[in-house]
Order: C-alpha cells, then structure tokens, then sequence
C-alpha cells in the first residue's frame, strides 16, 4: 500500500511501543463468558521520558480470540483517532494475532477472505482489525504469557479486571503501570526488568495488510 501524497515514510513516523492482552472468564464453557480487552501504550519523548496511556474494554459474552482481536482493533482506533500514523511496535501473548496478522490474513485475502475449509471464524473483527492496523506501520511480536515480563503482565491485570469488571476506559487514559508495578513486587509477585523502549533505528514493520472488503 502506498503513502499518500505528503504523508511521512515509515522511518519519520513517531514510535509507540503496546502490549495486549485478553482475557475470558470461563473461555470455552456453555453460557455468557465475560471478557475483556487491556492495553499498555508507551511513548518515549526526545530527552528519554517515557509516558505511559491505558487502554481497557470489554464484553459480557466473548472468547479469548474475540477479545485478542478487539485489543488490536482499540489500540488502532486510540492512536488513529487524531488522523495519526504511527510506528507501532505490538506485543502480545496471543498466538492468534501474531500468526493472524502476519500471515493468515494474506492467504484469505488472496482467497477473497474466505477458506477451503469453512467460514473464518471471526471475519468481521478480523476486517476490522486489518482495517484499523494498515495505515500505521507495525512490527507483530509475541511474548510468552504469565512469564513474568511486567508490560505484558501489566496488560493481563487490565484485561482480567475489565473482564471482571465489565467496564471500559472510554479511550486512552494515564496509566497505574508504576503504582500496578510496585503493588505487584511488594505482595511477592515476581516480575523481570522493565522491558526497554524498541529502538527506532532497528525498528522493522512486518508486511503491509491487505486490503479488506
């Protein structure tokens, strides 16, 4: 997908740094299974300050990849609000996404978003997803879940609370990751070394998304 006339190339756009998480209280069960949505953005200014925004949504009858694509979806929605391009790097322990968005969504997109195998499941949020994510530039990564890695842990505590919750933050709110952080420590919780901001020179986005119906 080409740039619009006047719009900057990739390696001028500002960098963000998200981690996302999803959660599904009875995830699989028979019945309503609330879920929810967390995100942690991250900026980091020119004199090396790091700001930090919350993202948080839910739903009262969901699955974990449902909620794994909607904190894609909000994430895009927050930062695009303004008409902004970002580079953005993504984290999440979602298999689902990563995997989705930087190969699965190419295939079905070639095959008219569809599969021999049957329906995709989860179309709609996948074209909002894609639609939501291509006019930014994104690098997918995946980190393990539960493994200690306090931005991802921090996005788990958000999305698991909106799930029990089931409540929203209406947009990007300042973040409770230092108050979260030193909560977490002081009740024993065991959490590595903050994960450091991407550097922009290495910064390298995965393939642009295909189009979408």
């Amino acid at each position: 997908m080409s740039a619009a006339p006047g719009a900057p190339m990739s390696a001028e756009l500002p960098l963000v740094s998200v981690y996302a998480d999803e959660s599904c209280l009875g995830n699989g069960k028979e019945g309503a299974n609330p879920g929810g949505a967390g995100v942690l953005i991250e900026y980091r200014h020119g004199d090396g300050r790091i700001t930090r925004r919350d993202l948080w949504v839910s739903d009262p009858a969901t699955t974990n990849n449902r909620m794994a694509l909607r904190s894609v979806i909000e994430t895009f929605v927050a930062l695009g609000a303004k008409g902004q391009r970002f580079r953005v790097q993504f984290t999440t322990d979602s298999r689902y996404i990563v995997d989705g968005m930087t190969g699965w969504v190419f295939g079905w997109a070639r095959a008219g978003w569809k599969r021999k195998t049957g329906p995709i499941e989860n179309l709609a949020l996948w074209h909002d997803a894609v639609r939501a994510a291509a006019p930014h530039a994104v690098s997918w990564h995946w980190v393990r879940g539960h493994d200690g890695h306090p931005q991802n842990e921090y996005a788990n505590h958000l999305a698991t609370r909106a799930a029990a919750q089931q409540d929203a933050s209406q947009g990007a709110v300042d973040s409770g990751f230092d108050a979260w952080l030193d909560a977490y420590r002081a009740k024993g919780g065991r959490v590595s070394a903050i994960a450091p901001f991407p550097d922009g020179a290495s910064f390298k986005a995965s393939a642009s998304l295909p189009r979408v119906p």
